[in-house]
């Protein structure tokens, strides 16, 4: 069972294309114009052993917010696609990933029941032009889309970049835990029959 998706998205603001492997090897092609966002969708195919090929064009003269929320957007869309009805996964995913100063933990629920809960410690760094914000507007549109229930706790750290970079390296090796074919799973992991 194939378990891929090729989703494109054309706004007056954006314009991406995505194509997605979960069953991949980590090979990546990205380019969304902004260079730490490339940084960190590279890190999610890397560590969550994605085959990730991501092309993004917006209006990023005016800020980052458009294209990062609407990478998200595509990417969930072509997450949810490739999980087709869920049979068959582990489901739940869990991953800690220190970075230096910083500690970030991730745990996930591919239940098709979206949110996200975002817990920053009460000083956060700001050390570039990817903040904070747009960190949580990636990561909730891509919750939304993804049909994914994603707790993303900061626990502490003295660099944002340090921060960040663990909560996409934990946001892939909890992504591949959860979506990992489990053999003794028959149907969907649910006590309803669906999700």
């Amino acid at each position: 069972m194939k378990r891929n998706a090729e989703l494109e998205r054309k706004t007056k603001e954006t314009q991406i294309r995505i194509k997605l492997n979960l069953d991949g090897t980590g090979f990546y092609e990205i380019d969304t114009g902004i260079g730490f966002f490339d940084h960190m969708l590279t890190l999610l195919a890397v560590h969550g052993q994605l085959d990730l090929e991501i092309a993004a064009r917006g209006d990023i003269q005016v800020d980052f917010h458009h294209t990062v929320e609407d990478v998200g957007l595509v990417l969930g869309d072509a997450l949810s696609q490739a999980l087709g009805d869920r049979r068959g996964i582990c489901r739940y995913g869990y991953a800690a990933i220190p970075m230096d100063d910083a500690l970030t933990t991730v745990i996930i629920d591919l239940s098709n029941r979206p949110y996200l809960k975002f817990l920053l410690p009460e000083r956060v760094p700001r050390q570039n032009d990817f903040d904070t914000t747009l960190a949580s507007e990636f990561f909730r549109a891509f919750a939304y889309k993804a049909g994914l229930n994603l707790h993303l706790h900061f626990a502490y750290g003295d660099n944002w970049h340090h921060m960040i970079e663990a909560a996409f390296k934990g946001l892939g090796r909890a992504l591949r835990q959860a979506s990992s074919m489990d053999s003794s799973v028959k149907g969907v992991p649910s006590s309803k029959g669906t999700m």
